[in-house]
């Protein structure tokens, strides 16, 4: 139903010269003359004759009507044939030409209205709030009204709505100020019940800084993102890092028993993969390393400082051992290399990831500097000589490690692994070790250096095919070396010490291991001590010496 009534006054004939549409359609109609307006008193309350005509649902709003402009005589100045919706609310108070929406009574014309063809929509008011709060007003400029403003004709109703009957109430709003709600048409409004509500569901006066009635409801506001779940730690790679280290150890043990076969040979089959392989992993785990604050301060925290103190540690040691003091920072001594070649390879990494072929040019570079005798100064020449693995674990994603995850693999690099150990045991005798240390230039392994690069390059092809080997066969579940794998770093930096004790003591050079039975008691007593020093509470015992939180040394990050 309409928000308001829909009258048509029937226009009467113009006295001031002007002809409209009312005069031609009253001059070719053969009705007779158009019903004219008689002249009732002031507060007579009587309405003049009205035409009502059922509005049909299809009917629309007009368009254009507020354009139409009266024709100009020269007397006054045009004025809009339609009035705008300004001139509509000024007159909503003054008794109106047509039917109250309220009491539903006619009233007459009031005095001077001269122009019956005028319309406008009938707009009914309601009570003003007599408390205190302030209203929202919003002020519009005021236009000057003519007359008195007649009721909405019926081709002005809004579409879908019919003409209310005789004793419907309006809630007080006309079409163009309520919002169309499709399918609740009949649903009570949102603010029925609300203190201070009127009578008819008439919308209570809005508080200032309150929602206005014709904003829309307030979204809810978004719960708080979640905070990002964090991923359990994947135990495969530490799985492998475990395996790793201990090789590491077991290879500096067999030093002292490298003259039997049976060491020899397994020496190098250890050396062949397990610092490539560690490489290799390393540089996977640096992908993102440039990314936190956190992980840009371990270059402090877990490489310069360690380094430090661990090679002031075993400067110590050989003197209590009875060596000559030597002390160069430069150059490190035994095992500490790997920390210096590491924190040079974590500073090249945002140029590998520049590159567009970075592992064709790091092979390269690992050809090439073969050519140069290197010096070890900040491991400049393992810097070099194994830069091809850590440039590989750059590109690596977790999917190539998910292909080696299949039967078939598995079964392929158990076979490797016996090929490889079958022919360490062939060679051990007729090759030499120094190439194995990927350091040594090809004029210190007195080769040629055409066969020196064919030399690294069957190097390089060999020991990434053990290393893919080992990571197809580590297992990828939680195992019981597992946490152990999160501490390697303990190990590496401490198995030194029992080492090189046993060595200049004596312990490792006892007759009865120089065997195979004395390498697989090598190699068992080398994995226990990993054990024992990838422990939680070796870590707790040496993390204030191997992981210094300097966080006096850095500056906050801005916000």
């Amino acid at each position: 139903m309409s928000d308001t009534r829909s009258s048509f006054q029937v226009p009467a004939p113009r006295t001031d010269g002007v002809s409209t549409d009312a005069d031609e359609v009253g001059a070719t109609a053969s009705r007779g003359p158009a019903p004219t307006d008689p002249a009732p008193a002031a507060d007579s309350g009587e309405d003049a004759p009205t035409a009502r005509w059922p509005v049909p649902d299809y009917a629309e709003p007009p368009t254009g009507a507020w354009d139409r402009q009266r024709p100009h005589t020269g007397e006054r100045p045009p004025e809009p044939l339609w009035p705008v919706a300004e001139q509509a609310a000024n007159a909503a108070r003054e008794p109106r030409h047509g039917v109250h929406a309220h009491s539903g009574e006619h009233t007459g014309p009031a005095p001077g209205d001269d122009d019956p063809e005028t319309f406008s929509f009938d707009r009914p008011t309601w009570d003003e709030p007599t408390s205190g709060t302030a209203l929202r007003d919003v002020p519009q400029p005021a236009a000057p009204v003519r007359g008195p403003v007649a009721p909405v004709p019926a081709w002005e109703v809004p579409p879908g709505q019919q003409e209310q009957s005789e004793g419907t109430v309006s809630d007080g709003f006309s079409y163009w100020e309520r919002r169309s709600i499709p399918d609740a048409a009949d649903a009570p409004p949102s603010w029925a019940g609300q203190p201070g509500a009127g009578e008819h569901g008439a919308r209570p006066p809005v508080r200032v800084g309150e929602a206005a009635w014709d904003d829309a409801t307030p979204e809810p506001e978004e719960a708080p993102a979640p905070a990002p779940v964090k991923r359990p730690r994947e135990p495969y790679l530490d799985n492998v890092k475990f395996v790793l280290i201990a090789l590491v150890a077991t290879g500096h043990s067999l030093v002292p028993t490298l003259a039997t076969h049976s060491a020899r040979s397994a020496y190098l089959f250890i050396y062949v993969f397990h610092m490539p392989l560690f490489v290799l992993i390393s540089g996977y785990l640096s992908r993102n390393f440039w990314n936190s604050n956190a992980k840009t301060n371990k270059l402090v925290d877990t490489f310069l400082v360690p380094y430090v103190i661990v090679e002031i540690g075993y400067a110590v040691l050989r003197l209590a051992l009875g060596h000559k003091w030597s002390l160069t920072i430069i150059d490190p001594a035994w095992l500490n290399w790997y920390l210096l070649a590491l924190l040079l390879w974590r500073l090249s990494t945002p140029v590998w990831k520049r590159m567009r072929y970075p592992l064709p040019i790091a092979v390269a570079v690992y050809l090439l500097a073969g050519l140069s005798d290197l010096p070890g100064d900040f491991s400049m020449d393992r810097f070099f000589g194994l830069m091809p693995f850590f440039v590989l674990g750059l590109w690596l994603q977790p999917r190539h490690f998910d292909m080696l995850n299949r039967l078939w693999v598995k079964i392929a690099s158990a076979v490797v692994l016996v090929g490889a150990a079958g022919v360490a045991i062939l060679i051990s005798k007729r090759v030499p070790l120094g190439p194995i240390y990927f350091k040594d230039s090809y004029a210190e392994l007195h080769l040629s250096w055409w066969m020196g690069m064919g030399m690294r390059t069957a190097l390089l092809i060999a020991a990434l095919t053990v290393s893919v080997a080992v990571l197809a066969l580590v297992p990828r579940r939680t195992t019981w070396f597992s946490d152990l794998g999160t501490r390697t770093l303990y190990c590496y930096l401490l198995h030194g010490v029992p080492v090189l004790i046993a060595k200049e003591m004596g312990w490792l050079s006892a007759p009865w291991l120089h065997g195979p039975l004395g390498v697989m008691a090598i190699t068992s007593s080398c994995f226990a001590l990993a054990i024992v020093l990838c422990l939680p509470e070796t870590r707790t015992v040496f993390k204030w010496l191997l992981e210094p939180r300097l966080v006096w040394l850095y500056r906050r990050p801005s916000a």
